[in-house]
């Protein structure tokens, strides 16, 4: 399903821009100690392939947006963020069936998913993976 909600900067996003490249969606919070934790595996991750055809579409759980803007400050998350800042009652928690955090679902290039919840070095073998080409 299509996910739009608002960027840190007011303006709207649909991840269904992002088509063409293989998209993780990371759903985390700024108060979620374990999203906080994986976030430095995510940013590693980035950085190996975002030159390869990867991205990836932050959806936060917040419901405060300074709390918001300082997570994404403080773990260097530099790349696209959205919220639709009502915490749990996130419009993509009955979309995408999501019960806790942090979680993500990892979409190829036409937008489908390949893969769910892949953590720590799962993501990046997956990727490996599949940007072998």
């Amino acid at each position: 399903p299509e996910i739009s909600q608002i960027t840190p900067d007011g303006n709207t996003l649909n991840l269904s821009s992002l088509r063409g490249k293989y998209v993780l969606v990371d759903f985390w919070a700024s108060w979620c100690g374990p999203c906080r934790r994986e976030n430095p595996n995510v940013v590693n991750t980035f950085k190996n392939f975002k030159d390869k055809g990867f991205t990836v579409f932050g959806v936060s759980y917040d419901a405060k947006n300074e709390n918001w803007m300082k997570a994404i400050k403080a773990d260097n998350l530099n790349w696209n963020q959205v919220s639709d800042l009502h915490g749990w009652k996130n419009s993509t928690s009955d979309q995408y069936g999501i019960k806790a955090i942090p979680s993500n679902i990892l979409l190829d290039k036409e937008g489908r998913i390949v893969a769910k919840n892949l953590f720590g070095k799962k993501l990046e073998e997956k990727l490996a993976e599949l940007l072998q080409n």
